[in-house]
C-alpha cells in the first residue's frame, strides 16, 4: 500500500513539473498551491523532484554550451574585426537621415504652400454654398467668376479642383433654373391677382384725371394754370379746388406699384445677364406678359354679341381709363383709341337698333290721325317739341287739328336724343369738334337712311294699315321732311361747327322720306286695286239675260260710292298724288271690267247682258267726270275707259261695216278696239248650240244678216291673223 502511494505521488509531482514547465509564469500559482493541498511532508517529496529536476537541467545546458562554446568565440572574433567598418556605417546613416529630414522638410513647406493656395479656393466655394444656401444667386454667380477666373487656375492640377471646375456649369445651371421658376411664380401670382392690380391703378389714373379736369376747370377761371402742373402733390390749393386730401398725400396712397413686387423679375435679369443670356429672358418676359395682355383682353368665347348701348358706352368709358393708365405709364395707346373708332361703330351699331325698337313701338302706338288740339296751351305743348309752323292753321280759332299725327313730334324727339346718345362716345376721346360733328352727322344719317327708313318700310307693308293710314304716313313723312333743316341747326349748335364748312356733311333724311312717301303711295295704288279686285268679285252678272235691269249692278255702285269717299280723304295729299291714285284706280277697273268680259271661262254673252254692262261702265263714265279728284284737265280721266266705250258701242250699235272699213284708220271712230277683243266676244255672241240665242230670231227672220255676222267673223279673224305675221 505504501508503494502504491510513494508511486502515486512520483506520478502527480511528475505531472505539476511538466504543467510548471509548460506553462506561463503568471499561471503556475494554482499549480504550486495543489503540492501544499496534499498530505503533510509532499511538498517536501515535490521539493526533491524538483531539485532533482533542475540539476537534469543544469547537466543539459552545459552539455549545450559546451557544443557551441567554439561558435562563440569565432562569432566575437567576427564583431571584432567589422567594429570599424560598424562606426564607418553610423556615420553614414546620420549623413542620410539629415538628408532624408531636410527632404522632408522641403516637401512640408511645398506642401504648406500648396495649401495656402488651396485654403482660399476652399473659403470661397464655402461661400458660394453659404450664399446658395441664403438664395444670394447674384452673388454666387459673382463668386463662381472669381472661382473660375482667379482661384482654380492657381491650383487646377489637384483633382479636387477639377471636380469642382465641373461642378460649377451645374450649379449655374440650378441658379438659372431657380431663378426662372421664381419668375414663373412671379408671373403667375401677377395672373391671379392682375385683377386687383390693374382696379387700382385705373381707378388711380381715373381720380387723376378727374383731379385735373377739376383743376384745369378752376385753374382757367381763376390762376389759368394747366392742370398738369400739380402732378398729383399736395399743394395749398387742394382744398380750395376741393381736392380729395387721400388722394393726394401719396403716403397713405397704395399705389399699383406698391402691389407688386418686381425684385424677382430684377433677379431673374441680373442673373441672366451674368450668365450671358440676357435676350433669351427678355423674349421669355415679354412673350409671357404678352400672353397674359391676351388673356386678359381676350373676351369670353361664351360671351354674346352686345346689344346694349349703356354697356358699350361703359366699356368705351374703362378703355379711355385703361388708355390713360397705360400712358400714365408710358406705352403707346395709338391702338386702343383705333380700337375705340371701332367700338364707336359697334356702338352705333346697338343704338341703331334701340331706335329700331323704339320707333316701332311709336308707330304701333300711333293712331295715324291728326293732332287735335283744344287750346293754346295744347298747342303750344306740341310746337314746343316739333317745329311747325302753318299761318292758316295758326288763324283758325280753337278747338283745331293739326296735319300730322302724334308719331311726328316723338319721331322728331327721339332722333334729338340719338344724337345726344351718340355724342356720348365722343366724350374723353380728344377729338376735334370737327370730327364729332362729322361722326353725329354721319350716325344720324344712318339712323334716318337705314334705320328710320326701314320701319316706314315695313310700316307701310303691314296688312292692317288701310289706305287711311297711308295717307297719314304720306303726311307725316312731308312734315318730318320739313323738320331736317332744324336737326341740322341742332347739331350745329352741339359743334358750334358752321354748316357752310366744306368738309360738313348734310342730312340726308329728305331722300328717306321721299323714298317713304313714294313707297306709301305705291301701297295707297295696290290697295285701291285690291279693294276693288275684293269689289269686282261681288259682281253676279247674268250673262244670258234677254234684257238689262234698267240700272247699274249694286256691286258697282258701292264701288264708285267707296272711291268717292275714299278721294275725299286724299284731298290732304299733294296733288300729284291724289291725281295719280285716282287715274291708277279708273285704269284698274276698266282692265278689270274687260278682263270680266273677255273671260275664257266665259263661254256665252247675250244682248241683254252687253246693255247692263253697258249701265255699269255708264256709272263708271260719270264718276270719271264728276271730277273726283281735282285738277284734271278736260275728260282726262274719262279716257281711262275709252277702250271699253269703244268695243261696246260696236256691238250696241252693230257697226261692223264703219269698223272694218275705218280699220287701221288714225280717225277711226273704234280706233281703240282691237280685231282679236271684238273676235273673242262676238265669238261668245254667236249660236253655238241649240239653245235659245241672240241671233235665233235673225235666223228665222232675216238669214242675210247671219251670213253678214259670219262674214264679220271671217274678217276679223283675217285682221287677227294678219297682226300676227306682222309681229
Amino acid at each position: 500500500m505504501a508503494e502504491t502511494e510513494a508511486l502515486e505521488y512520483i506520478t502527480e509531482h511528475e505531472r505539476i513539473l511538466q504543467e510548471i514547465e509548460s506553462t506561463e509564469t503568471a499561471c503556475v500559482g494554482p499549480t504550486l498551491r495543489s503540492v501544499y493541498d496534499d498530505q503533510p511532508n509532499a511538498h517536501k517529496r515535490f521539493m526533491e523532484k524538483l531539485d532533482a529536476r533542475i540539476r537534469n537541467h543544469d547537466r543539459e545546458i552545459e552539455k549545450m554550451c559546451n557544443f557551441h562554446h567554439q561558435g562563440f568565440v569565432d562569432a566575437i572574433t567576427e564583431l571584432l574585426k567589422v567594429r570599424a567598418d560598424a562606426e564607418k556605417l553610423m556615420v553614414t546613416a546620420q549623413t542620410e537621415e539629415m538628408i532624408r529630414c531636410r527632404v522632408q522638410q522641403r516637401n512640408i513647406a511645398t506642401t504648406v504652400e500648396k495649401l495656402q493656395l488651396c485654403i482660399p479656393v476652399l473659403e470661397m466655394y464655402s461661400k458660394l454654398k453659404e450664399q446658395l444656401e441664403s438664395k444670394r444667386y447674384y452673388a454666387a454667380l459673382k463668386t463662381m467668376e472669381q472661382l473660375e477666373n482667379v482661384y482654380i487656375p492657381r491650383v487646377g492640377q489637384y483633382r479636387f479642383c477639377q471636380i469642382m471646375a465641373e461642378t460649377l456649369p451645374k450649379l449655374r445651371e440650378e441658379i438659372k433654373d431657380i431663378s426662372m421658376s421664381d419668375l414663373k411664380d412671379f408671373l403667375e401670382s401677377i395672373r391671379k391677382h392682375s385683377d386687383k392690380i390693374g382696379e387700382t391703378a385705373m381707378k388711380q389714373a381715373h381720380q387723376h384725371r378727374t383731379f385735373n379736369s377739376a383743376v384745369q376747370k378752376q385753374a382757367n377761371s381763376v390762376y389759368c394754370n394747366p392742370p398738369y402742373m400739380f402732378n398729383g402733390k399736395a399743394s395749398n390749393q387742394d382744398n380750395e379746388y376741393g381736392v380729395d386730401e387721400d388722394y393726394e398725400n401719396d403716403e397713405e396712397v397704395l399705389t399699383a406699384q406698391d402691389l407688386v413686387d418686381f425684385s424677382p423679375v430684377y433677379r431673374c435679369l441680373h442673373i441672366y445677364t451674368v450668365l450671358g443670356d440676357r435676350e433669351t429672358f427678355e423674349n421669355y418676359y415679354r412673350k409671357q406678359r404678352r400672353k397674359q395682355a391676351r388673356l386678359v383682353l381676350q373676351p369670353q368665347s361664351n360671351m354674346s354679341y352686345c346689344t346694349d348701348p349703356d354697356l358699350v358706352l361703359e366699356l368705351k368709358n374703362l378703355i379711355v381709363i385703361f388708355a390713360d393708365t397705360l400712358q400714365g405709364y408710358g406705352f403707346p395707346v395709338n391702338r386702343l383709341f383705333d380700337l375705340l373708332f371701332e367700338i364707336r361703330d359697334q356702338y352705333n351699331e346697338t343704338l341703331l337698333k334701340k331706335w329700331a325698337g323704339v320707333f316701332r313701338e311709336i308707330f304701333e302706338s300711333d293712331n295715324y290721325s291728326p293732332i287735335p288740339v283744344e287750346n293754346e296751351e295744347e298747342y303750344k305743348s306740341v310746337i314746343s317739341r316739333f317745329p311747325f309752323h302753318d299761318a292758316e292753321i295758326e288763324k283758325q280759332q280753337f278747338p283745331k287739328k293739326l296735319p300730322m299725327s302724334q308719331s311726328v313730334p316723338q319721331i322728331y324727339i327721339q332722333v334729338k336724343e340719338f344724337i345726344y346718345a351718340s355724342l356720348k362716345f365722343s366724350e374723353s376721346l380728344h377729338r376735334s369738334s370737327t370730327e364729332i360733328d362729322d361722326m353725329l352727322r354721319k350716325s344720324t344719317n344712318l339712323l334716318l337712311t337705314r334705320t328710320l327708313s326701314c320701319c316706314l318700310q315695313n310700316l307701310i307693308k303691314k296688312p292692317h294699315i288701310g289706305l287711311t293710314e297711308l295717307v297719314q304716313i304720306i303726311i307725316n313723312t312731308t312734315h318730318l321732311e320739313q323738320a331736317c333743316k332744324y336737326l341740322e341747326d341742332f347739331i350745329t349748335n352741339i359743334t358750334n361747327v358752321s354748316p357752310e364748312t366744306i368738309h360738313t356733311t348734310r342730312l340726308y333724311g329728305l331722300s328717306t322720306f321721299k323714298d317713304a312717301r313714294h313707297a306709301a303711295e305705291g301701297e295707297i295704288y295696290t290697295k285701291l286695286n285690291q279693294k276693288i279686285d275684293e269689289f269686282i268679285q261681288l259682281a253676279d252678272y247674268e250673262w244670258t239675260m234677254s234684257e238689262s235691269d234698267g240700272r247699274a249692278s249694286g256691286y258697282l255702285m258701292d264701288l264708285i260710292n267707296f272711291l268717292r269717299s275714299t278721294f275725299q280723304v286724299f284731298t290732304h295729299l299733294p296733288g300729284k298724288v291724289a291725281q295719280t291714285a285716282c287715274m291708277s284706280a279708273c285704269k284698274h277697273l276698266s282692265t278689270s271690267l274687260m278682263q270680266m268680259l273677255l273671260d275664257n271661262e266665259l263661254k256665252q254673252i247675250s244682248m241683254g247682258a252687253i246693255q247692263q254692262f253697258n249701265l255699269d261702265v255708264i256709272q263708271c263714265e260719270l264718276f270719271a267726270s264728276s271730277e273726283p279728284v281735282p285738277g284734271f284737265q278736260g275728260d282726262t280721266l274719262q279716257l281711262a275707259f275709252i277702250d271699253l266705250r269703244q268695243l261696246l258701242d260696236l256691238f250696241m250699235v252693230w257697226d261692223w261695216s264703219t269698223y272694218l272699213a275705218d280699220y287701221g284708220q288714225p280717225t277711226s271712230k273704234y280706233l281703240r278696239v282691237n280685231p282679236s277683243t271684238a273676235l273673242a266676244l262676238l265669238e261668245k255672241m254667236k249660236d253655238t248650240s241649240k239653245k235659245n240665242n241672240i241671233f235665233s230670231q235673225f235666223r228665222k227672220n232675216d238669214r242675210d244678216k247671219q251670213k253678214l255676222i259670219e262674214t264679220v267673223v271671217k274678217q276679223l279673224r283675217s285682221l287677227v291673223n294678219g297682226m300676227s305675221q306682222h309681229t
